[in-house]
C-alpha cells in the first residue's frame, strides 16, 4: 500500500483513505481554476513513468500471469497507456473551450447568451481490473487529469507483483495530493468503493457491479461501469471464412481470450460449420505452433479461473458435446511447469443450458452455434443480456445495417474484432449489464468533467417585456398565445 507522506501509518484501511480523500478535496479547492498547463504537465508525467518502467512492467506482468508475452504487455498495457495520455495531451486546450450553445427566441435578439463550460468534478476513483492491469488504470487516469481532477486508484489483488511496481510509479510521478493508489485484497475494495468521490469508475465483473452501485449509493457518487458480457460473433454467408476467423482468433488467443471484449461465441451458417472449424485450426496454428512453452501464448491468471474454464469443459465433455482443443504440436497440458494454459477449443452446436453458455467465458474456449436464416441471429442475440460488443463479418449491407440498428450492444466492430476500443475518439462504454456510462477521447474528458450550463442575461428588462413581471396583463397574455401556438 502506498501511505501519503502527509498520514499517519496508524489506523484502518478506510481512515487512512477517507484522509487522503479529504487532503485532496482541500488541495484541489484550494488550487482554484487547474491550468491547461497543469494538466498537461501531469499527463506528461504519466507517459515519463511508463516509459522508465516499462522493462520492469513487462517482467511484474509475466510474473502475475506466470506467462505473458513481452510484446502483448507492452503493445496492450504500456503502449495503449501512453496513446491514451498523448491523445489527452494533444485535444485538452481545445477540449477545455466553453461551447456557445444557441439561445432561445426570443432571447437570444435581446441579448441573451448561452454556453457551457467543462469544470473538474474534484477527486474520482479508479478501480482497476486484473487482466490489463496498466493500462486500465492510467487510460482512465489520462481522462481523469486531462479534465482537472484528483485521483485516487484501487489496482487488482489478483496482480499483486504488478500492483506493487505501479504503486511504486505513482508515488514517483504524482504527490499524493494529485494520485494516490491503495493496495490489497477485497477489503481494501470494499472500503474503497464506499468512499465519497465525485465520481468513480470500476471495470471488472458484472458479478462485482451491484456491491459497487450499492456502496456509492451511500454517498450518492455517480459511476462510470466497465464490465462485459458474452459477445456475440456473427459470421455471414457473404462473409471471407478464412480472412474472418484469422481476425476472429486473434481476437480470442490474445491474452489468452481474458478480454472483457473478447468474442464470446460465433453464431455461422450451418452449411459453413465445418469450414469455420477449419478455419479456425488454421489460424490458431499459424500463430502458435506449439503453446505449452511458447512465450507467446498467454497462461490463465489463476488456479480459481483455470478450474473455472476447465469445469465449463467438462460440464460439455459429461453431456456428450463435441470438443475440439486446438493443439498444432499435441502437447500434454495435463504437464504443466508453472503455468495455467489452456489451448484455444472450440465447442460446436453447445446446448443452451451449459454454463459457458450462460456466463461470461473470459478464457480461451469458443463455443459455435449454428443458424439457418440470418434473421435467427438477430433473434437470439437479443434474446440475451446485452453485450459490451457485437462483431459482424460479411458484405451484405443489408444485413450489417440490421445487426447495427437492431441489436444492442456497448459498440460494434464490423469486419473486425476488439479494434473498436482501440479508437480513441470512440466512446467506450456498454449497455445495461454490459456497463453503465463511457469513457475514452473527448468522452472521458466530458465524462470526468461538470457540463455547467452558463446564461447571460441582456440588460433589457425581459420579465417586464415578455409580461412575466406581476402584475400579469396584456404582455403576459400575448406571451402564452404565442407559446401556445401549435
Amino acid at each position: 500500500m502506498n501511505v501519503p507522506e502527509q498520514l499517519p501509518v496508524q489506523g484502518d484501511i478506510e481512515t487512512q483513505m477517507n484522509a487522503t480523500l479529504e487532503m485532496q478535496r482541500e488541495d484541489y479547492l484550494k488550487e482554484g481554476v487547474v491550468s491547461a498547463e497543469t494538466r498537461i504537465d501531469r499527463l506528461e508525467r504519466g507517459i515519463d513513468v511508463l516509459i522508465k518502467y516499462h522493462d520492469k512492467a513487462v517482467a511484474a506482468i509475466s510474473a502475475d500471469f506466470t506467462c505473458r508475452p513481452r510484446e502483448v504487455s507492452l503493445l496492450t498495457d504500456v503502449a495503449a497507456s501512453i496513446t491514451a495520455i498523448k491523445h489527452a495531451k494533444k485535444h485538452l486546450r481545445k477540449w477545455m473551450k466553453a461551447e456557445k450553445r444557441p439561445t432561445m427566441f426570443p432571447l437570444n435578439l435581446l441579448g441573451g447568451r448561452s454556453r457551457i463550460e467543462y469544470q473538474p468534478l474534484g477527486v474520482v476513483g479508479i478501480i482497476a481490473p486484473w487482466n490489463f492491469p496498466i493500462s486500465l488504470i492510467f487510460s482512465p487516469l489520462s481522462g481523469v487529469l486531462a479534465a482537472g481532477n484528483r485521483a485516487m486508484i484501487k489496482p487488482s489483488e489478483y496482480t499483486p507483483a504488478t500492483s506493487e511496481l505501479i504503486c511504486e510509479m505513482i508515488a514517483e510521478a504524482y504527490d499524493p495530493k494529485e494520485v494516490a493508489i491503495f493496495d490489497g485484497g477485497p477489503e481494501v475494495g470494499q472500503a474503497f468503493s464506499g468512499l465519497a468521490f465525485d465520481h468513480m469508475l470500476f471495470t471488472g465483473a458484472t458479478s462485482i457491479a451491484p456491491h459497487i452501485m450499492a456502496a456509492a449509493s451511500r454517498n450518492l457518487v455517480p459511476l462510470t461501469l466497465e464490465l462485459g458480457g458474452k459477445s456475440p460473433v456473427v459470421i455471414s454467408r457473404s462473409a471471407d471464412i478464412e480472412k474472418s476467423l484469422g481476425r476472429i482468433m486473434l481476437g480470442k488467443t490474445l491474452n489468452a481470450g481474458q478480454i472483457c471484449l473478447s468474442p464470446d461465441y460465433l453464431l455461422v451458417p450451418e452449411e459453413k460449420l465445418h469450414e469455420v472449424i477449419t478455419a479456425a485450426q488454421k489460424a490458431v496454428t499459424q500463430m502458435y505452433p506449439k503453446l505449452l512453452d511458447n512465450p507467446q501464448y498467454t497462461s490463465v491468471i489463476n488456479e480459481r479461473h483455470y478450474q473455472r474454464l476447465n469445469g465449463y469443459l467438462a460440464q460439455a465433455e459429461e453431456r456428450g458435446q463435441k470438443v475440439i482443443p486446438i493443439n498444432p504440436a499435441g502437447e500434454d497440458f495435463s504437464q504443466q511447469q508453472g503455468t495455467l494454459k489452456i489451448p484455444p477449443t472450440l465447442i460446436p452446436e453447445p446446448a443452451d443450458d451449459l454454463k459457458m453458455m450462460k456466463e461470461e467465458l473470459f478464457g480461451p474456449l469458443l463455443p459455435i452455434r449454428t443458424y439457418r436464416e440470418f434473421e435467427e441471429t438477430i433473434t437470439y442475440i437479443n434474446a440475451q443480456p446485452r453485450p459490451l460488443a457485437a462483431y459482424y463479418f460479411g458484405k451484405d449491407k443489408q444485413e450489417e445495417d440490421a445487426f447495427v440498428s437492431r441489436t444492442t450492444s456497448g459498440g460494434v466492430c464490423i469486419n473486425d474484432v476488439v479494434m473498436h476500443a482501440m479508437q480513441e475518439e470512440l466512446p467506450f462504454g456498454g449497455v445495461g449489464p454490459g456497463g453503465m456510462g463511457a469513457y475514452h477521447g473527448f468522452k472521458g474528458f466530458q465524462t470526468f468533467s461538470h457540463a455547467k450550463s452558463i446564461y447571460r442575461q441582456s440588460g433589457i428588462n425581459i420579465a417586464k417585456l415578455g409580461g412575466l413581471l406581476p402584475p400579469y396583463g396584456k404582455a403576459t397574455e400575448r406571451t402564452i398565445k404565442m407559446q401556445l401556438k401549435k
